[in-house]
C-alpha cells in the first residue's frame, strides 16, 4: 500500500508542477502588452486595407494566438492577407509588392524583413521598452472568386527559405488549420507544454509540427488521466512513431503537404530519442520536470483574481533542478 501511495503522490506532484507551468505562461499575465500588439496589428491591417482596397478580402487573424496555443515568453501576432486571384500576375509579384508597401509605410519605426512565406515587422522598442512583432502572411486565392467559400490560398515561398521540394508556392487553408484545433482543449494544453519545453530549452522544432504531432497522438491513442499522464502518452506516441517510414503528418490546410517531411531522418531519430530521454529522466527523478517544463518565475507569485482571465498563482517555489549537461536538452 505504501508503494502505491508513494507513486500516486509523485504523479500528483508532477501534475501540480505542469499545471503551475501552464498557469504562469498564460497570456492574461501580459494583457497590457497584448493590447499593444493588437493595436499595432489593427493599425497595419487598416493600412493594408486602405492600400489594396477591393483587391483583397478581409484580412484574418491567424497563428498561435488565434489557436489559443500562445505562451507569454515568445510570441507574435499573425495577420493573413488574402488577395484576389486577379490582383497580381504572379505570387512573387504579390509578395514583393506588399513587402515594398510595408517597408515604405513603417521603415522609420520598424525592421521589415522577408521571411519564408511572410513579412516580419519588428517595431522598435517603445517608452516602456516593449518590442512588437507582427507576421504578415500574403496569400492569393486558389480559385477565382471562391475564397469566401473554400478559403484556399496559394502562398509565395521565398527562395531563400524554400521547401525541401524547392517549390515557389504553397497551397494552404489557414481557416482549416485553425478549425482543426477548435474545441481541443486537452490538446492545446499539451501543445503549450511542448512549446514551453521548446522555447526554454532552445529546441529547433516548428510549433506547427508539434501541434500536429499532439493532435495526431490524441486521434490515434486513448489518452486520459492527469496532465502528466496525458503529456507522457503523447511523448511516447511521438517517440514510437515519428521514425517510421510510413508515418505522415498531413497539413489540415492542404492534405498534399506532409509536414513530417520538414524533418530529415536524423531529425526524426533525434526527436524520438529526446522524447524517450525526457520520459526516462522524469520517471527516474521527478525534479527533471522542473527543467524540461519550467514555470515562468515572473508570474510565480501572482495572486489568482478568481476570474476566468486570472492565471496567477501563489505557490511555493518550484525552481528547476537542472539535469546534467548530457541530458538537459533531451
Amino acid at each position: 500500500m505504501y508503494k502505491i501511495f508513494k507513486r500516486e503522490n509523485m504523479a500528483l506532484s508532477k501534475q501540480e508542477h505542469l499545471d503551475s507551468s501552464l498557469q504562469t505562461h498564460r497570456m492574461s499575465h501580459i494583457d497590457d502588452l497584448v493590447e499593444k500588439y493588437k493595436d499595432k496589428r489593427k493599425n497595419v491591417k487598416e493600412a493594408i486595407e486602405n492600400k489594396y482596397g477591393v483587391n483583397i478580402y478581409s484580412p484574418m487573424n491567424s497563428g498561435s494566438f488565434a489557436k489559443y496555443t500562445a505562451i507569454n515568453i515568445k510570441f507574435d501576432l499573425d495577420l493573413l492577407v488574402p488577395f484576389k486571384k486577379d490582383s497580381f500576375a504572379t505570387l512573387e509579384e504579390m509578395f514583393n509588392d506588399i513587402y515594398d508597401f510595408l517597408y515604405e509605410e513603417y521603415k522609420n519605426e520598424a525592421t521589415i524583413r522577408k521571411q519564408k512565406v511572410s513579412i516580419g515587422l519588428e517595431f522598435y522598442s517603445d517608452s516602456d521598452g516593449d518590442i512588437i512583432n507582427l507576421d504578415i502572411v500574403p496569400g492569393r486565392e486558389l480559385n477565382k472568386d471562391q475564397y469566401s467559400n473554400d478559403n484556399k490560398l496559394n502562398l509565395y515561398v521565398n527562395s531563400m527559405y524554400g521547401l525541401l521540394e524547392e517549390k515557389t508556392y504553397l497551397q494552404t487553408n489557414i481557416k482549416a488549420q485553425i478549425d482543426h484545433i477548435t474545441s481541443k482543449e486537452n490538446e492545446r494544453k499539451i501543445i503549450r507544454l511542448l512549446k514551453i519545453w521548446k522555447n526554454h530549452n532552445s529546441e529547433p522544432y516548428k510549433s506547427f509540427l508539434l501541434e500536429l504531432l499532439v493532435i495526431k497522438a490524441f486521434e490515434k491513442e486513448s489518452i486520459s488521466g492527469n496532465l502528466w499522464e496525458k503529456l507522457k502518452k503523447v511523448m511516447e506516441y511521438i517517440q514510437d512513431n515519428v521514425t517510421k517510414d510510413n508515418f505522415t503528418l498531413k497539413d489540415p490546410g492542404n492534405s498534399g503537404n506532409d509536414v513530417i517531411n520538414t524533418l530529415t531522418s536524423y531529425d526524426r531519430s533525434n526527436l524520438s530519442n529526446k522524447m524517450q530521454r525526457i520520459i526516462d529522466n522524469i520517471e527516474n527523478n521527478e525534479d527533471y520536470i522542473k527543467s524540461y517544463f519550467p514555470i515562468n518565475k515572473e508570474f510565480e507569485e501572482k495572486e489568482d483574481d478568481g476570474s476566468q482571465r486570472g492565471y496567477g498563482l501563489k505557490t511555493a517555489s518550484l525552481s528547476a533542478s537542472v539535469p546534467p549537461n548530457n541530458t538537459r536538452f533531451g
